[in-house]
């Protein structure tokens, strides 16, 4: 192990952990969730691209149609198997758009798929001029009761659609953007995984005036979030005991998605490759799937290695 490098290290240790997660049946094999089910599908992909083998690509549409066949409405998807993951939020719509724009660029047919998702999906959740709604009912009928408006939903979607059809969705995203360009000055994000998500999204338009804003802003606050030792991310600044694996994992992400703080992205992983809470986030497929991620960003990356 100590010859390779990092890459290759990421690619064993994904390899592991997903025979791992099939053997127990956890992912892809467990019950469908949008969110894992999106992370994985990038994963499966990035492993495609790097080793050029066919079976992970068959496994990528596979997957898709399993996620079709058991989370798929007549619009949208629904967040997740399990009978309390109802309803359906944006940005794992999002999140699963993103993974289908990267299986298009192996089999061009899923950029129409992904383009009727953001058809079926962006009127019900965008209302101009106000917000994107955080949840909405299964059928899309109306906001889930309780749920008010995304904070990152709107950077989510301009990154996401900018990236599916700059051209053809150029409405869509302006209405995005205008949120984006009302929200981004004033807003200041203080948990782990939407600090990690939007240093991903600022990858895509490092130039813009929100991403440079934004990644200035989330690196501030996850360097007072920094818990060292043993070396983990807390969940918010006022919590500092606090620690979650999967979302230190979306944290990884992140970071070598702007290049910044390779020696914390390490350090993280390899306290919670120990770590165990105790919960049922030991053996939830999220956290595992996550842990690939972080190990083994790939395609999550606008310029991913290899």
């Amino acid at each position: 192990m100590g010859s390779e490098t990092p890459l290759q290290e990421g690619v064993e240790f994904a390899l592991r952990r997903l025979r791992w997660m099939r053997e127990s049946g956890i992912w892809p094999n467990g019950l469908r969730y949008l969110w894992t089910d999106a992370f994985g599908l990038v994963l499966l992909l990035s492993l495609h691209r790097l080793s050029g083998e066919e079976t992970w690509l068959e496994q990528a549409e596979s997957l898709v149609a399993e996620v079709d066949r058991v989370l798929g409405r007549a619009r949208g998807y629904r967040i997740g198997e399990a009978p309390d993951r109802d309803g359906q939020y944006f940005h794992y719509l999002a999140m699963w758009l993103f993974a289908l724009w990267r299986l298009s660029e192996e089999r061009p047919a899923y950029r129409q798929r992904a383009l009727r998702l953001v058809r079926e999906i962006h009127p019900a959740f965008v209302l101009p001029g106000q917000g994107v709604l955080w949840k909405m009912r299964e059928d899309l009928s109306g906001p889930y009761p309780g749920y008010g408006f995304g904070a990152l939903d709107a950077f989510h979607g301009a990154v996401v659609y900018r990236l599916l059809d700059p051209v053809g969705l150029a409405a869509e995203i302006a209405e995005l953007e205008a949120l984006v360009q009302a929200s981004f000055p004033r807003l200041v994000i203080t948990q782990d995984l939407g600090l990690g998500m939007m240093l991903w999204f600022t990858q895509f338009q490092p130039d813009r005036p929100w991403a440079e804003v934004q990644r200035a802003r989330s690196l501030e606050v996850l360097d007072r979030m920094w818990i060292e030792p043993p070396g983990y991310f807390c969940r918010e600044p006022g919590a500092r005991s606090t620690k979650f694996a999967f979302t230190n994992y979306g944290v990884a992400v992140g970071l070598q998605a702007v290049g910044a703080w390779p020696e914390r992205v390490s350090h993280l992983s390899k306290f919670f490759d120990s770590y165990r809470s105790g919960d049922r986030y030991d053996e939830d497929a999220i956290t595992h799937v996550m842990a690939c991620s972080a190990r083994l960003p790939g395609l999550l990356l606008a310029n991913p290695p290899g």
